[in-house]
């Protein structure tokens, strides 16, 4: 049975994805500066501490089938933070998972990374470039560039998944649009760990949403096809029309937002 290595496994995915990764015979090491909330489940092993300590995260890749690099700040912080621990806590995990042999890597970029395009350049079957809208956007495409070169310099499976937004069901209007449900968050971990394609390969990770602004196709490629709508949920929520222009990152890619600031 494959065994898996979550980073930032204490935080809001890595908590809802936990008890739904479970096998019987698989082993899920979970890392993180803080123990996981709630009881162990089978096969769970917990190392605390941070993706920027090498020898722990190298110790952590051995023998295993599959880093989820989850692990990092998942909101805006100063410069200094994003660099030491989004950036270079990512090229850590990336070269001792490469030093400990580890084939395949999920890295959880992020929809920030386009936050400043328009919703409507997105939609197309073509990833669109960076164009990132925050700090914490530019942590993500520059995790994106990482997995790229470990990708082509030493032959790894790599998937970046550029994820929306991540609740046991959508939190507000916008996330009928964005979301990943942890059913499908859980059907991305397993498709990437059955992946045999070497290379960098980006998807959009997100959910079947009715109102989705994501093409579904890049995921489809890599076996990634999930199944949730947030449209379910919709009647909770005002319907308000976008404007025109309206950008992926909403009020993060707005005029009145202050780039390192507090979300």
């Amino acid at each position: 049975m494959p065994s898996l290595l979550i980073t930032g496994a204490s935080g809001r995915i890595g908590s809802l994805i936990r008890p739904l990764l479970a096998r019987e015979g698989r082993e899920i090491r979970l890392l993180d500066v803080a123990a996981p909330p709630g009881p162990a489940h089978p096969g769970e092993v917990v190392l605390t501490g941070s993706v920027t300590d090498a020898a722990l995260v190298e110790k952590a890749c051995a023998g295993v089938d599959l880093v989820v690099h989850l692990g990092g700040y998942a909101s805006e912080r100063p410069w200094e933070q994003m660099l030491d621990v989004n950036i270079d806590g990512t090229r850590t995990v990336l070269e001792k998972a490469h030093l400990q042999g580890v084939r395949r890597v999920l890295l959880a970029g992020s929809t920030h990374v386009v936050g400043m395009t328009p919703i409507a350049e997105v939609g197309g079957e073509a990833m669109p470039a960076p164009r990132p809208d925050t700090y914490y956007g530019v942590s993500k495409a520059a995790a994106e560039a990482l997995g790229s070169l470990y990708a082509d310099a030493y032959g790894m499976t790599i998937v970046t998944a550029r994820i929306g937004t991540v609740d046991a069901t959508p939190i507000h209007e916008r996330a009928l649009s964005t979301w990943l449900s942890p059913a499908d968050a859980v059907r991305l971990v397993e498709a990437v760990l059955a992946l045999e394609a070497p290379g960098h390969h980006i998807v959009w990770g997100v959910s079947r949403n009715t109102r989705g602004w994501f093409s579904l196709t890049a995921g489809e490629a890599i076996g990634f096809r999930p199944q949730d709508d947030a449209e379910v949920y919709a009647g909770a929520f005002p319907t308000t029309a976008l404007p025109p222009d309206a950008r992926v990152g909403g009020v993060w890619g707005g005029p009145d937002w202050k780039v390192g600031g507090s979300w």
